[in-house]
């Protein structure tokens, strides 16, 4: 049987798509008969024709993609766009750098192990960007034996 006509007719009075309109199955011999718009809005009523309900994007991908992204993959040079200054600007990387640097060497003054000329000494090195890290600070301080404790 060709029930394209009253899928299309329904489709315009319910407003989707034809893919959209599902008649019943076991009752496709009354959707036949419905010849008019009024016939399809009665078998509408009676339950006979439905609109399927939308279909929305699945998360699924994304979150996978999402949860790859999290354990450091998908980031090598085929997915980078911008520049490596976009993506980590070098202010953002300077304090990065130089907060665990300053925190080490007022924790150093706190417990004593610095002299206070020394502390400043160590913090404008640390300005000007000669320490990389907290492990490099500290080989320069065993180095020039400003440490009283020797850590290294």
């Amino acid at each position: 049987m060709d029930l394209r006509n009253q899928r299309r007719m329904a489709s315009e009075v319910l407003k989707c798509g034809e893919n959209r309109v599902w008649m019943n199955p076991d009752k496709l011999e009354e959707v036949e008969e419905c010849i008019t718009r009024s016939d399809i809005r009665t078998a509408i009523d009676s339950g006979l024709i439905k609109a399927k309900p939308k279909q929305g994007t699945s998360k699924g991908r994304a979150r996978y993609v999402a949860k790859q992204k999290a354990s450091g993959k998908r980031k090598g040079p085929g997915s980078r766009k911008g520049t490596a200054n976009a993506r980590v600007p070098d202010k953002r990387r300077w304090i990065s750098t130089i907060r665990p640097i300053r925190d080490e060497l007022k924790t150093l003054r706190a417990d004593g192990k610095i002299t206070p000329s020394v502390y400043r000494l160590y913090y404008r090195r640390a300005k000007g960007g000669v320490y990389k890290s907290r492990r490099n600070l500290k080989q320069h301080m065993a180095a020039e034996g400003h440490l009283k404790e020797e850590e290294s």
